[in-house]
């Protein structure tokens, strides 16, 4: 919830959802066209880290990174998207 809270100060649209397996829970973000989905998992309570999963190319995943720097790699991407 700490990540969500993050993104949505910086203005993102999130959804949170821990229902489910990992599996079915991409699969709605994929149904409703979630570019970006974030995995929280037992790693990120040891290091802070999460996994980025692309909605584009769901094989693609971004080397984990620190929560905090989540919503500057999110603000890069958008810009990308516009280009």
């Amino acid at each position: 919830k700490e990540l969500a809270n993050l993104c949505r100060r910086r203005g993102f649209n999130v959804f949170y959802d821990e229902s489910g397996s990992i599996g079915r829970r991409y699969r709605r973000m994929d149904e409703v066209g979630t570019p970006f989905c974030c995995c929280i998992d037992f790693d990120t309570i040891e290091n802070g880290t999460v996994t980025i999963r692309y909605r584009d190319d769901p094989l693609k995943v971004v080397d984990r990174m620190k929560i905090e720097d989540i919503p500057a790699f999110l603000d890069k991407q958008c810009e990308l998207d516009m280009v």
